[in-house]
């Protein structure tokens, strides 16, 4: 059997064990939810361009991304997340660069930032119901109204700024 295949079995576990293990975790659950997010950084090396988008609901430029669905890894959510917001899809594996506690957001929000250098964009973003506006801009030459947290990341990557534990 391999490591999964034990892990699996060794989690369901039968009888009264099982169900106590699966009502404890229903109920921690409950007290305790716990949101998760990804964002990506695309960097384009030979423009030395970062990819943003702005929503139609909140005001900035920021990086795309959103939240991991249930059953879903954190690099799924990033794949799926680059291709609804700016028709990008992954040539290479991402690489995943922090995690942040996003207080903003809610007491148990955490946020994991990727950088993404080797993609391909199949068209342009073109607006729609979520996404406003959507492209790449050089880094010295970012819109005026890029948030806070996006510029703090831009940062961090670029000029080796220690990361932030917060977004």
């Amino acid at each position: 059997m391999n490591d999964r295949a034990d892990a699996e079995k060794a989690f369901r576990q039968t009888g009264w064990p099982g169900l106590r293990a699966r009502l404890f975790h229903f109920y921690f659950l409950l007290r305790r939810p716990m949101t998760l997010g990804v964002r990506g950084l695309i960097y384009d090396r030979a423009t030395n361009s970062v990819f943003l988008i702005r929503h139609t609901y909140v005001p900035g430029w920021q990086l795309p991304g959103g939240g991991v669905e249930v059953g879903e890894t954190l690099e799924e959510a990033l794949i799926r997340e680059l291709a609804e917001e700016g028709n990008i899809a992954l040539t290479g594996p991402p690489v995943l660069k922090s995690m942040h506690f996003n207080r903003r957001s809610s007491k148990r929000d955490h946020v994991g930032l990727y950088l993404v250098e080797t993609f391909n964009q199949t068209m342009p973003k073109l607006p729609d119901h979520e996404i406003a506006e959507a492209g790449f801009f050089p880094i010295d030459r970012l819109p005026q109204e890029t948030t806070p947290a996006t510029l703090r990341r831009i940062a961090e990557i670029f000029s080796g700024e220690r990361p932030s534990i917060y977004w």
